[in-house]
């Protein structure tokens, strides 16, 4: 009987070594899950931008307005029938302004 209950508490041992020190273990199982979810995370923020690089496409294959509203924003580019017109003002125009600005704000309010 003796014999039956030390072979039992060795097989016993065995095994528990195997579930916390052996392949498979529980330090193992714990690592893996974490690169799972260090790995989902990266999954996550790769389909987020898939979706927004989709949306562009479908947008650019849709019409002619994201095309030329890119055009105009990235290229600088115009319109046929348009006329590009640039003010340029000094820096002693824009203080005047700013001064009349300032002069009419203060009358308004007495």
């Amino acid at each position: 009987m003796k014999k039956i209950i030390a072979l039992l508490l060795v097989l016993l041992f065995m095994l528990q070594y195997k579930v916390w020190l052996g392949d498979g273990g529980i330090p193992e199982v714990l690592q893996l899950e974490n690169e799972i979810d260090v790995v989902q995370l990266q999954v996550d923020k790769l389909k987020e931008r898939n979706q927004a690089l989709d949306a562009e496409v479908q947008d650019l294959k849709k019409g002619m307005d994201a095309i030329e509203e890119r055009a105009r924003s990235e290229l600088g580019m115009i319109g046929e029938d348009e006329v590009y017109y640039q003010v340029i003002s000094s820096d002693s125009d824009k203080s005047k302004d700013q001064k009349t600005a300032l002069d009419n704000k203060s009358d308004s309010s007495e």
